[in-house]
């Protein structure tokens, strides 16, 4: 299980053997059901995760308890409520388990003092905050610019085979639009 977060890992820079042995003694592996939340909205996290296996879901609720999926996690992706984690604040996101799922989870505090100590973790922290900062962009980007059928076909591309796997629901709060829009698009695009 080690093996996916050391090849996420090494995608971002080269590490050295002595630093993946600190992660593996710092990463802890944990189960979680279907279902199960990781963060809930409210609670202050100290911890970021990487998943090994399943699929999880990061999404808000308003004041009337509508649902707005921000995104999906899938396997060898790293997942956390990063704002809350920097600026030691409540999350305002949830974190749900749509499958069973393993993830390897830190307490960011440690993580951050493992970073500290070798310049490998400076570069592999650079390279994800870029990441996740181009997929905002581009995920902002396109609930303001792209009609609703050029999002759903961007969420086909962005996670292959996910729509088999979750919810209708899901997808159309992750799109913008309604579990009844989401069909029509669908039947017409398999109309073309």
């Amino acid at each position: 299980m080690y093996e996916s977060l050391f090849a996420a890992l090494q995608q971002f820079t080269a590490v050295p053997d002595a630093e993946l042995a600190k992660a593996r003694g710092l990463f802890c592996p944990v189960q979680f059901d279907k279902g199960i939340f990781v963060v809930r909205a409210g609670e202050t996290p100290d911890t970021i995760a990487f998943v090994v296996s399943g699929l999880l879901r990061l999404f808000y609720n308003d004041a009337d308890g509508k649902e707005f999926t921000k995104s999906f996690c899938t396997e060898n992706s790293f997942l956390a409520s990063y704002s809350s984690l920097l600026l030691n604040k409540p999350s305002r996101i949830f974190i749900e388990t749509l499958e069973e799922s393993t993830l390897l989870i830190a307490n960011y505090a440690d993580y951050q003092t493992l970073a500290d100590e070798h310049p490998c973790w400076q570069i592999i922290n650079r390279k994800l905050a870029e990441m996740l900062f181009i997929k905002k962009e581009l995920r902002e980007s396109e609930l303001v610019l792209d009609d609703a059928t050029t999002r759903y076909r961007n969420f086909q591309a962005e996670y292959p085979g996910l729509e088999n796997r979750v919810k209708q629901y899901h997808i159309a709060s992750y799109l913008g639009i309604t579990p009844v829009a989401l069909s029509r698009i669908r039947k017409q695009l398999d109309q073309n």
